[in-house]
């Protein structure tokens, strides 16, 4: 008997039973698109916005973030207001292009055509989430979980939890795509392997949270290996 072939001792890859994408930062880069907004808006009440306090707004909660532009403008309007004012003016942004993350499109194509079911797990609102999926190819996400829909945003498990209960998948057969650390606290707290792709803002060390530099080049098969890679820790 001819010696057995090494590669067919390898297991099968494994694709993940779903791959739970945060939105701004992750598949598209939205945050230009707020900030310029807040711009705009602190400025038309006479005030001043930097990118520093911007910085401090992304990935939390809309009415967190807009309760902090009160806080720290002369804007005088209700929260929920603001959240509307803002997210209207990004959705206007993106009907004039989608300003997709590298890799991000090409990984989401990927996955469709492997049959692998995705969700966005966004803190946007229905709003500005549903416009950043009728930009994508049809299929593409089976459920869209949003900040308007959960009690509790991002970083408490909810909005995982949410996804994974209402696809019917296991939480820790599953991927989560991150950006920012308070996302990336969510999907772990929710017990969703995660991998970390920084944009905006740095993801410190997070166990269960794999950092990435990028999605360029990645494919279905490769996520779940990843995000569940053990994590070495620096002397």
């Amino acid at each position: 008997m001819g010696p057995v072939n090494a590669a067919s001792t390898d297991p099968a890859p494994t694709l993940p039973a779903a791959v739970l994408w945060d939105m701004d930062g992750t598949l598209v880069d939205t945050e230009p698109y707020w900030i310029r907004a807040e711009h705009e808006l602190v400025a038309e009440f006479g005030g001043t916005w930097t990118h520093e306090l911007a910085l401090q707004l992304v990935g939390n909660p809309l009415l967190v973030s807009a309760q902090f532009i009160l806080d720290h403008s002369p804007v005088d309007l209700p929260a929920e207001e603001v959240v509307h004012r803002l997210q209207s003016r990004v959705v206007e942004q993106i009907a004039e292009a989608v300003p997709w993350r590298p890799g991000a499109k090409e990984l989401l194509a990927a996955c469709r055509a492997e049959g692998v079911r995705c969700a966005m797990v966004t803190m946007s609102w229905t709003d500005l989430a549903s416009a950043v999926v009728d930009a994508t190819p049809e299929g593409s996400f089976e459920l869209t979980v949003t900040g308007d829909r959960v009690t509790h945003g991002k970083p408490h498990p909810e909005p995982y939890e949410t996804a994974v209960g209402e696809l019917g998948v296991r939480a820790d057969e599953s991927v989560a795509l991150e950006d920012s650390p308070t996302g990336a606290r969510s999907a772990v707290a929710a017990g969703v392997p995660t991998l970390a792709i920084p944009h905006h803002v740095e993801v410190p060390e997070i166990p269960g949270a794999v950092p990435v530099p990028t999605l360029v080049g990645l494919t279905p098969f490769d996520l779940l290996p990843l995000a569940t890679t053990p994590q070495t820790t620096s002397p």
